[in-house]
């Protein structure tokens, strides 16, 4: 079962890739500063990093990372964007996170 030290890695590096991802959407879409693309590369960096961090193979991290990095992207929208989550982005998110939890959960062969 995972631990809390586990779930929250998994929450830090979802955050770490949107961010990654956002501060260039808004030097592209939104006409900010280009320098926003430095600290968008280290983030991206910091996540890759992140993920040699977690403590199962790295296939089934990725898959359950993707239910984690769905309801974090949801939370952002929420939060940063501040568009107000549909009850099918919480249904979405539920059902992402619960096969997260299938997958980190699941029994596993000897």
């Amino acid at each position: 079962m995972p631990d809390s030290k586990t779930v929250g890695l998994f929450f830090l590096t979802a955050l770490a890739e949107i961010v990654g991802c956002y501060l260039p959407y808004l030097w592209l879409r939104e006409g900010k500063t280009a320098w926003l693309l430095i600290p968008g590369a280290l983030s991206l960096a910091a996540f890759a990093w992140l993920l040699t961090l977690h403590p199962t193979a790295a296939g089934r991290v990725y898959a359950a990372y993707g239910g984690v990095y769905v309801f974090t992207a949801i939370l952002w929208l929420w939060v940063v964007d501040g568009i107000k989550p549909t009850a099918w982005d919480l249904a979405g998110s539920a059902v992402a996170l619960l096969g997260m939890a299938i997958i980190m959960l699941g029994p596993r062969a000897a």
